[in-house]
């Protein structure tokens, strides 16, 4: 179905290829997982086989891609648009209406499918994903991952015959991720749909997938079973590093599989560090806080308190209201309530100065760069935050991802936009640090970074909140976890007890460990509904 023969692909002022020499073929009805770190040509990849790269992109192509015997070459994506399905990393910037049941009919009407047959298949596509509810909401209204689910479900309309997908669960909540994996799952099984799919969040996918395609980030790939690749990839989702740790050869890709085989060896767990609650001052602190859109209260009254040197997960379903109790904690929204942070209320600061009490990374990373190159925003960083020159720099290189100076902030991936927006937000040094989905993007070893730098701030003083739907992220850097349901806290407690309570929020590896499987009544509920 999709075939690569020597394809080569070189970037202008790029000192090497980003892919060279790549020779695979992903027979029909596959679901092919590309994996490899930040940076290393998943995207560009993935563009090639619509033909978005490079006719769009720019660069030089070298060798032949072809899907079902039609060359990218020979043909623009317009021209694949019946065969290929594409959907990027950023959903709200491919949107080109204003509701969701428009974006999901706009790529039929292209097609010229006749109207009858057009509004059956959106109907049936918003079943499918689950937001049958949302057919008439305005995009730019949705949460980061409703877009995200209204961007496949346009796509899967139009019904082609491959679907290309670019981190497609990277702002979908643990539950919604699983129910769009089921559903692209059960289309790749009943009615031979080819996927090809990059993802960093291998944990969630790793187990449908018929075949992995490694991208080292030298410009070679390697392909082949999924179990056998995983074992030797620069990568390490839980099961990997499970799997390394106690010497197996191929990789077990689901937790039941690393059950079986952990209770086969009699492995067990080393005992869990003991849980010290957060005993620094009161640095950041909500009362009654709301924020209401019109007749929807997205923030319901939260009462919340951030200690000196804590570290909290933040979690809940798209759409509970979690960026929006970060937006007014940083004193952007209008809301109600009381709010005091290290002495001031910030809805009360010029943005300037409230940065410097509490600042905020937002999902949108790209939405706070606007200078034409990767060293005038740390330039500018430098001078807005009264920093030492060279301060910003400096944390984006304690991030560990390789971004050239001289680059224009809207041509880097999404896991370099994201690390330099917090490199920038970071150089202020606040009192309070509120990060909205963070990982977005990044590979293992950047989070495993990350992970460095918010312990560091911790250690410095700093409150950290951590909006996050990365479960195995949250449980390896936090203490304290709230979790959040229709503008509300409807959980506060100790990180692993509200992990290991629910199997939505459980990390892998409590799963292949647990003596018995967790099921809270909400758990039930959700299997039988």
């Amino acid at each position: 179905m999709i075939d690569f023969t020597g394809v080569t692909i070189t970037y202008p002022g790029a000192e090497r290829p980003t892919l060279q020499e790549v020779n695979l073929r992903i027979p029909d009805g596959d679901l092919c997982l590309v994996v490899g770190p930040t940076g290393s040509g998943k995207s560009t990849l993935l563009g090639a086989i619509n033909g978005l790269v490079p006719h769009f992109t720019g660069g030089q192509l070298r060798g032949r891609v072809s899907v079902d015997g039609r060359s990218t070459a020979d043909a623009r994506p317009r021209d694949l648009a019946d065969l290929v399905g594409y959907v990027g990393q950023d959903p709200l910037r491919g949107f080109v209406t204003d509701t969701v049941s428009d974006e999901i009919a706009y790529g039929m009407e292209q097609l010229g499918i006749p109207p009858m047959a057009m509004r059956k298949r959106v109907e049936e596509t918003l079943d499918l994903m689950g937001i049958a509810d949302l057919r008439r909401r305005p995009l730019t209204e949705l949460s980061g991952g409703q877009q995200q689910r209204v961007a496949i479900a346009a796509v899967l309309a139009a019904q082609p015959r491959v679907l290309v997908l670019d981190e497609p669960t990277s702002a979908l909540d643990p539950t919604a991720a699983q129910d769009v994996l089921s559903a692209i799952t059960t289309l790749v099984h009943d009615v031979g749909l080819t996927v090809v799919l990059a993802e960093h969040r291998l944990e969630r996918v790793m187990q449908a997938a018929d075949s992995v395609l490694w991208l080292p980030g030298d410009g070679s790939a390697h392909y082949g079973p999924a179990a056998r690749v995983l074992a030797g990839a620069n990568v390490t989702p839980p099961l990997v590093a499970l799997a390394r740790t106690v010497g197996w050869s191929e990789v077990p890709l689901s937790v039941r599989e690393a059950r079986r085989r952990v209770q086969a060896a009699g492995l067990v767990p080393a005992a869990p560090a003991q849980y010290l609650p957060d005993t620094g001052e009161v640095v950041l602190r909500a009362q009654r806080l709301g924020v209401r859109y019109g007749e929807l209260m997205a923030v319901a009254d939260v009462d919340l308190e951030l200690r000196r040197g804590s570290v909290t997960a933040l979690m809940g379903r798209n759409g509970a209201g979690k960026s929006s109790l970060l937006w007014a904690l940083q004193g952007a929204l209008t809301s109600s309530g009381e709010l005091m942070v290290d002495g001031t209320d910030p809805r009360t600061l010029p943005a300037e100065h409230a940065r410097r009490v509490v600042t905020l990374v937002p999902q949108t990373a790209a939405d706070l760069l606007y200078l034409p190159t990767v060293a005038d925003e740390c330039r500018q960083s430098d001078t807005e935050s009264e920093a030492e020159p060279g301060t910003t720099a400096r944390l984006l290189a304690t991030l560990g991802v390789e971004v050239e100076s001289g680059r224009d902030p809207r041509d880097l991936s999404e896991g370099q936009r994201l690390a330099l927006v917090l490199a920038v937000q970071l150089a202020s040094r606040p009192a309070v640090v509120l990060l909205d989905e963070p990982t977005r993007g990044l590979d293992y070893a950047t989070k495993a970074e990350l992970h460095g730098i918010i312990a560091r701030l911790a250690h410095a003083g700093t409150a950290v909140l951590v909006s996050t739907h990365d479960v195995e992220f949250a449980a390896a850097v936090s203490t304290r976890m709230l979790l959040m349901a229709d503008g509300e806290v409807i959980a506060d407690g100790p990180t692993a007890q509200i992990c290991t309570s629910s199997v939505a929020y459980a990390p892998q590896l409590a799963k292949v460990f647990a003596p018995v499987p967790v099921l809270t009544p909400d758990d039930v509920a959700r299997g039988l509904a």
